[in-house]
C-alpha cells in the first residue's frame, strides 16, 4: 500500500507532535492566542492571535513614517499595544527590512513595510518579520502567522494563554 504525499506529511507532523508530548522536542505547544513581548520595540506585552491561516505576521501601527538616516532606511511608528486602550502609546523606530504586497483576509492587496524584530514568549526568543498595518478595527493588535512559528511551535486551537496572562490593575480605591 502506497502512502500519498499528504499522508506522509501528516505522519511526520504527528510524529513531531508525539515527540513533543513525550520528550524534549524543540517544538513547543502554544495556544491560539497568547501574550507576547517585543523587546526591541519596547513593548512589554501585546495580545497576539496565532493564525496558521496567515502566512505573515502583522503588528498594529499608526503614524507610520519612513525616513533615511546615514544611508539606512528606517521607519518610525506608534503602537497602542492593548486593544481598546489608547492611553498606552509606544513610539518605535526600526530598520525597514522589506516592502511586500500583502493580501488581507478580504482579498485586498496592499504594500506594507516589513521590519525584523525579536519576539519573546515564555523562555523562547526568536526573530520574526512583521508587517506594519492599521489593525485598530481588528480583534488583536498583533497577528502571528505561520512563517513566525514554523518548525518552532505547534498550535493547540482549543487553548489560550499557555504563557499566562498579565495581572490586571485593580482600579478600586482603598482608604
Amino acid at each position: 500500500m502506497r502512502l500519498s504525499a499528504f499522508q506522509i506529511r501528516m505522519s511526520k507532523l504527528l510524529s513531531k507532535a508525539e515527540q513533543n508530548a513525550n520528550s524534549d522536542s524543540p517544538l513547543i505547544i502554544i495556544g491560539w492566542r497568547e501574550w507576547l513581548l517585543l523587546p526591541d520595540l519596547g513593548i512589554s506585552r501585546i495580545k497576539a492571535k496565532i493564525d496558521t491561516g496567515a502566512r505573515s505576521s502583522s503588528l498594529h501601527a499608526y503614524d507610520i513614517e519612513q525616513f533615511e538616516r546615514e544611508g539606512c532606511s528606517l521607519v518610525r511608528f506608534k503602537v497602542h499595544p492593548i486593544q481598546r486602550q489608547e492611553q498606552l502609546e509606544v513610539s518605535c523606530i526600526a530598520e525597514v527590512h522589506d516592502i511586500r504586497s500583502v493580501r488581507s483576509s478580504s482579498g485586498q492587496a496592499t504594500d506594507r513595510i516589513v521590519i525584523q524584530t525579536r519576539v519573546s514568549w515564555l523562555d523562547q526568543t526568536w526573530s520574526i518579520d512583521l508587517t506594519l498595518a492599521d489593525r485598530s478595527q481588528m480583534g488583536f493588535r498583533m497577528l502571528v502567522g505561520r512563517e513566525a512559528i514554523r518548525g518552532r511551535m505547534l498550535v493547540e486551537p482549543g487553548r489560550s494563554y499557555f504563557g499566562g496572562r498579565p495581572r490586571r490593575k485593580n482600579n478600586s480605591k482603598h482608604s
